[in-house]
């Protein structure tokens, strides 16, 4: 009986200061010592995970909220949106003057030189403030995009979920994807690729953009500081990220025993 765990990383694992607790790492590489294929889900685009990857010595995953699948060296899966909905997403965007920042497997680029809640979103996942290319969707296939609005400036967005699905992670940033995109639906492609069963299928995450996920799979864990509303929908609720929430999440569905040690950074 083949079995397969899905991680999110932000929050999931990596601790709140963003470092890979050494427990967590453990835990990965016990897991596949034990024949359990492990597997990344995540909002983030490929490029940046690749030291992630390497440090667990994990080869499949789950980017841009489902709408780029990899195992291996093979592409299992690519959903970019149609440039023509990203066009008409620029002009109304701009109206508002809400930045956006375009994003394919190998980088992301502004339609601005410099916006601020850019620069705050991204410092939140360590990372620079993009280049600026406001044509980068033109030339590439985008699979995801990054729109810079707090909540209560959004709600011109409703035009566009016919064709887009929008999730907040920051108080200021929302992921865009092509509508019914998300991590479940990326998971039912690479599942069925290499030849699981859903309910075979485990998952932990902590954000909105899990929701889907967690419902889906056949065990779905939320992290003990899961945003309230994500909790309602896994099957079980482990321990805060800092708190060992990965290795607790992982003996409480029966996949690392009891006895596994928990190592300190």
């Amino acid at each position: 009986m083949k079995k397969i765990v899905f991680f999110d990383i932000d929050g999931t694992l990596l601790d709140h200061d963003k470092k890979l607790p050494a427990a967590v790492k453990d835990a990965v590489l016990t897991l596949q010592k034990n024949g359990i294929y492990t597997a990344i889900a995540t909002g983030r685009g490929p490029f940046m995970i690749s030291y992630l990857l390497k440090e667990l010595n994990i080869k499949s995953y789950v980017t841009f909220n489902g709408q780029y699948v990899v195992s291996g060296n093979e592409v299992l899966y690519k959903n970019p949106f149609k440039s023509e909905d990203l066009k008409k997403l620029a002009v109304e965007s701009k109206k508002y003057n809400h930045s956006l920042v375009y994003m394919n497997e190998n980088t992301l680029k502004a339609n601005t030189e410099f916006d601020q809640r850019i620069a705050d979103a991204m410092k939140s996942l360590e990372m620079p403030h993009p280049e600026l290319d406001p044509n980068f969707y033109e030339d590439n296939d985008i699979y995801q995009t990054l729109l810079f609005a707090e909540e209560s400036e959004s709600e011109y967005l409703e035009d566009f979920e016919g064709k887009h699905t929008f999730i907040r992670w920051h108080e200021e940033a929302l992921d865009v994807v092509p509508k019914g995109g998300s991590k479940a639906e990326g998971i039912k492609k690479m599942i069925e690729a290499l030849g699981f069963k859903m309910e075979n299928v485990y998952a932990f995450g902590d954000g909105l953009n899990d929701i889907e996920m967690l419902k889906t799979v056949g065990t779905g864990v939320a992290m003990g500081n899961a945003h309230e509303v994500v909790k309602t929908y896994a099957d079980f609720v482990t321990t805060d990220v800092d708190d060992d929430g990965i290795v607790n999440g992982l003996r409480a569905v029966g996949l690392l025993s009891d006895s596994f040690e928990i190592i300190k950074n």
